[in-house]
């Protein structure tokens, strides 16, 4: 979600421009410091007993955004799979400046940046990088003539800036601790050529910066060319083909003392199956360019349309009776239907909350009702499991997870985890490794046999892994969404 209007960008940009000039014009490149001290002890070792991989990124078309309610972005898929590769879930941090990033990576707050992060001299002194996973070259984005189409090519390039000379006295807008400062800082001081450098708002995105310029507010910025000639791609008025670097490669920052999550993640990336992923993966993002248009303009694109599903509105108040986010509820129903109101599972349940039929008798629904009528039987239902558990788990947030849990598999067999759970000698009240575990085991003759369960079998496992989903859709959805 972008998060400011570009209208506001002019006066929220003034004020900021005079105090970043007054208090960092000498200073041209990343904050924090080389020994400045890394905070934390977080290698591979520690992450694998957390169980979860944090991956600090950007809300971008390249990077991580969500489309018809699945989170995607060729940094993101890519980090994916290496978790898994782990055999670790993924947390996902959008964090708006690129210093931040650095500094939480530091600090323990993340484990590795992915956002078509540039291997710079300066950088290598605060963090570690991955082998390369591609290369790109800086690129002026300005704006061409109104009337451009008209134009013969050569008036057209002459129209434009092509040589760094012609940047003499004109504005440039960038993030100050970007690696493009630092190159203009470079071309400044090496050819002579002054510049006027403005740093760009903390909240805006390199894709924000380049709409600014198709939007007039802003005549230049600068951007990395793989990124650049997708937005292209979107804005024909855009012109990106001068170039203002030699070729640079892109990578996965991790800390300094991250050498185990290091080599990894060079594993990983030089395996020769992983390769064709990485190849296949950048084409669907940076060459397959129509399906990406698409992907980004769609109204269920949290770049586009901004909106996760066809039935928000519907969520949105059928949310309030449950007391719940509905960011929460729309995770369940993503996971329960894929928001498609024709879904119906090998066992009968059906529309977009997948109602069993007997659940539906109950609450007056079937398949043919409507797909309002069918949320509300299953918050309906959710509300009855909610109240079951208040007797039970006193703690609401730890209480969310039973109601999951039980929607899924029966709030019996999780109440038989429960009771399975204080005879092993766990929290009864905790679901992560307590509650959760006992879940687990009721697919084991030995413990679905032993006299506190009284619902027999079921796959627990099933059940344990639709609470993680949820609950991991949902902070993609806290991520992107207002």
């Amino acid at each position: 979600m972008k998060y400011i209007s570009l209208n506001m960008y002019r006066w929220i940009n003034i004020g900021l421009s005079c105090l970043c000039i007054a208090f960092y014009s000498c200073d041209t490149g990343i904050k924090l410091k080389p020994d400045s001290p890394e905070t934390v002890e977080r290698d591979l070792a520690q992450i694998k007993e957390a169980g979860k991989l944090i991956l600090l990124t950007e809300n971008t078309s390249t990077s991580y955004y969500l489309f018809k309610g699945q989170p995607i972005g060729y940094d993101y898929e890519l980090v994916n799979s290496f978790a898994k590769s782990q055999g670790l879930e993924l947390e996902v941090k959008v964090i708006d400046d690129l210093n931040q990033m650095f500094e939480m990576l530091r600090s323990g707050e993340g484990d590795l940046i992915a956002c078509n992060l540039v291997i710079t001299e300066e950088r290598k002194q605060i963090v570690q990088f991955s082998n390369p996973l591609g290369d790109t070259r800086q690129v002026l984005v300005q704006r061409k003539p109104r009337d451009w189409r008209k134009m013969s090519s050569e008036a057209l390039s002459d129209s434009l800036i092509r040589d760094m000379c012609e940047l003499e006295g004109e504005t440039v807008h960038v993030h100050q601790y970007s690696s493009f400062w630092s190159r203009l800082y470079e071309i400044q001081n090496k050819e002579d050529i002054r510049i006027d450098i403005q740093p760009a708002h903390g909240q805006l995105d390199s894709e924000e910066l380049i709409e600014l310029v198709v939007e007039g507010e802003i005549d230049y910025t600068i951007a990395d060319e793989n990124v650049a000639k997708l937005n292209q791609t979107y804005e024909p008025s855009l012109d990106v083909e001068t170039a203002i670097s030699e070729s640079q490669e892109i990578a996965w920052a991790v800390r300094q003392s991250s050498d185990s999550l290091l080599l990894a993640i060079n594993t990983w990336i030089s395996d020769k199956k992983n390769k064709r992923k990485l190849a296949y993966t950048y084409n669907k993002y940076f060459n397959s360019v129509k399906d990406q248009k698409q992907r980004v303009g769609h109204q269920y694109s949290s770049l586009g349309g901004q909106r996760i599903s066809a039935y928000d509105e519907i969520i949105q108040e059928e949310s309030e009776r449950l007391d719940w986010d509905w960011r929460l509820l729309a995770a369940m129903i993503y996971n329960e239907s894929r928001f498609n109101p024709q879904a119906k599972s090998w066992a009968g349940a059906f529309g977009l909350m997948q109602i069993m039929p007997v659940t539906g008798a109950r609450f007056g629904i079937d398949s043919t009702s409507s797909e309002r009528a069918n949320i509300q039987a299953g918050v309906s239902f959710l509300k009855y499991l909610e109240k079951f558990w208040a007797k039970r788990v006193s703690d609401p947030v730890e209480r969310r997870n039973f109601v999951l849990a039980s929607y899924n598999v029966g709030h019996g067999h999780v109440l038989d985890a429960q009771k399975l759970s204080a005879e092993l000698g766990l929290d009864a009240e905790r679901w992560a490794g307590n509650v959760e575990t006992a879940l687990k085991f009721k697919s084991h003759a030995k413990y679905y046999k032993m006299t506190c369960v009284e619902h027999g079998y079921c796959r627990g496992e099933s059940a344990v892994d639709y609470v993680k989903n949820v609950m991991n859709h949902y902070q993609h959805y806290v991520s992107l969404t207002l």
